[in-house]
């Protein structure tokens, strides 16, 4: 079989980016993936090159063709994290094929609905997802082609006739590159649609924010991370983590992983980080790799940004804001929020996520439950006053996959062009130019930085005004006692009773009526020199929270609203 040929120069097709690692750096080392210790405790790992990584793609590529996938055809990706999850996917967007990512710790019934509607044409998958598609045929009545993805070390070991090469398809910059689902904290999980374009300015995006340089190493513990590393020219290390189950993680495992590979990039979520830097601190660890650590999916809390400054000597920690449908769209350091925005967070000012990442545009507006059906119907608030963040730019996403009604809800058809420049030599983020409401609320402040003050669908309603998370919670958070908080509304809007729902530290709280009454007293006492915080009426005490699955940090507050409407107060009335 001859050699394919390269892409067109002007392709907006974002698999032609692990080519072109592969011819500038072939023997760096791509991809690292766990499969044991050796006999001294070192992690021992299966090491592939980008020439290697590119011929794996390939491989898949070559049996993607062979089962008859077209270009064009939606292909449903369950498999494993590492090797199998980044090859693939590769080969799919070279081959113009669309890959659906959907996140199994949605649970079934929300898993099976998004695969029911957004109709994949075939499922490369592992066993049990295949066992899967012919145990609920009612979801998967659209796949006509199943592909395996076995339990190989390597798609090529499998497959005979491929070039070693990947043939890019000329892909434009508004054509469908996949479809990636929320996780669904505050609704059900929403199929994203997105364009070559889209990825094309997330890569140039991301890699001018954190400056980020071929050669460096990545240890990404949101699996779905790792698919911005071939673009990026980082090394992937794959973590010891079961995704699954992220909180379970081992920092110690993490820690080995950092320290021996000499990892300098890290993504993770709060609730992970401060997991691993409270290992650190215990047992007198840095990480003197590491460059920067990114930390995102619910705000960074004040605690941990100064956990993490001592441990990381030689880097820093940031938060990039954004959503799957828009990322990023801002970002944060460590010396800014410890030297600047702290102190306000923890008397009720929100949490600040930093200045707009250009060329991207935020307003606030005003709050609405309902469609805005032109720019024009914008009403635009002025600095520090509190509404709905909306953002364009060239990494906004325009649509949801087969949902008008939502799709209509979140976005803002926009009056002009985007007029981005070009971030790349003939590629732009597309020409789409629709408003994304990023269902956040929030200000911006006389600096232009914008400050998150909780999800739109989350603020507590009461006959005196609207309460919002970020600036309840992280008053109550401070006390020692306390793991965590929620800021609940009792009732319906627009008169609900907002009541805090507590998570202590020591779960026997709950079966001590006296020192959860003193619990209780104290807290009162700390919110009565905040305005905000002062206006709660009733506290409860839950022993754990719901959170989502992907980043273990958002806490789904609209389900311990319904539990607190039927659950006792702690404490006096």
């Amino acid at each position: 079989m001859p050699t394919p040929p390269p892409p067109p120069a002007d392709s907006a097709n974002i698999a032609r980016h692990l080519p072109r690692m592969a011819a500038s750096q072939p023997h760096t080392p791509a991809l690292k993936i766990p499969r044991g210790r050796t006999a001294d405790g070192a992690i021992d790992y299966l090491t592939l090159s980008f020439a290697e990584l590119e011929a794996e793609a390939a491989a898949w590529q070559h049996r993607l063709r062979h089962a008859g996938v077209q270009r064009g055809d939606r292909v449903l990706v369950m498999v494993r994290q590492g090797l199998p999850l980044i090859a693939s996917v590769f080969a799919l967007f070279a081959h113009g094929a669309v890959p659906v990512v959907i996140d199994p710790g949605m649970g079934r019934k929300s898993f099976l609905a998004c695969v029911r509607r957004t109709q994949p044409r075939a499922l490369l998958g592992i066993p049990l997802a295949r066992l899967l598609s012919h145990l609920f045929r009612g979801a998967f009545k659209s796949v006509r082609i199943r592909i395996a993805a076995r339990g190989d070390t390597t798609a090529r070991l499998s497959n005979r006739g491929d070039t070693g090469k990947l043939a890019v398809a000329a892909s434009t910059t508004d054509e469908l590159a996949a479809i990636l689902f929320t996780s669904g904290s505050t609704g059900a999980p929403k199929g994203v649609c997105y364009a070559h374009g889209m990825f094309n300015a997330q890569v140039e995006l991301i890699r001018h924010t954190f400056e980020i340089r071929p050669g460096e190493v990545d240890l990404p513990m949101l699996p779905i991370f790792a698919l911005f590393n071939p673009a990026l020219g980082m090394t992937t290390v794959v973590p010891e983590i079961d995704p699954s189950k992220p909180a379970a993680v081992d920092p110690a495992k993490i820690v080995q992983a950092i320290t021996q590979e000499q990892v300098t990039n890290s993504f993770g979520s709060p609730t992970l980080w401060h997991k691993i830097a409270r290992h650190c601190h215990a047992q007198r660890l840095t990480l003197p790799t590491m460059k920067r650590v990114l930390s995102a999916g619910a705000p960074v809390p004040p605690a941990l940004w100064e956990l993490m400054r001592p441990i990381l000597t030689n880097g820093e920690l940031h938060s990039p804001y954004g959503a799957t449908e828009a990322l990023p769209v801002a970002t944060i350091d460590a010396t800014t929020v410890i030297e600047h925005t702290a102190a306000a967070t923890r008397t009720g000012a929100g949490t600040c996520v930093g200045h707009i990442i250009a060329p991207n545009e935020v307003k606030i507006i005003a709050l609405t439950d309902d469609p805005i059906a032109t720019e024009s119907e914008i009403k635009t608030l002025p600095p520090l006053k509190i509404g709905e963040i909306i953002v364009r730019g060239p990494t906004v996403t325009q649509s949801y996959d087969a949902l008008p009604d939502a799709t209509a809800r979140a976005k803002i058809p926009a009056n002009s062009d985007l007029g981005f420049s070009h971030l790349e030599p003939g590629i732009s983020g597309g020409s789409a130019a629709a408003w994304h409401r990023m269902g956040d609320c929030g200000y911006l402040d006389d600096y232009g930085r914008l400050w998150f003050c909780g999800r739109a669908a989350e603020r507590v309603e009461t006959a005196t005004g609207p309460l919002f998370t970020e600036q309840v919670e992280p008053i109550f958070n401070q006390h020692a006692a306390v793991r965590r908080t929620a800021l609940v509304g009792l009732g319906q809007r627009p008169t609900q009773r907002p009541a805090l729902v507590i998570e202590p530290r020591d779960p026997q709280l709950l079966q001590n009526p006296t020192a959860a009454t003193t619990l209780i007293a104290e807290l009162r006492t700390l919110a009565a020199d905040h305005p905000h915080a002062a206006r709660v009426e009733a506290f409860y005490l839950h022993p754990g929270f719901p959170v989502d699955v992907r980043h273990n940090a958002k806490i789904h507050r609209l389900t311990l609203a319904k539990w607190a409407a039927t659950a006792k107060p702690s404490g006096p009335p």
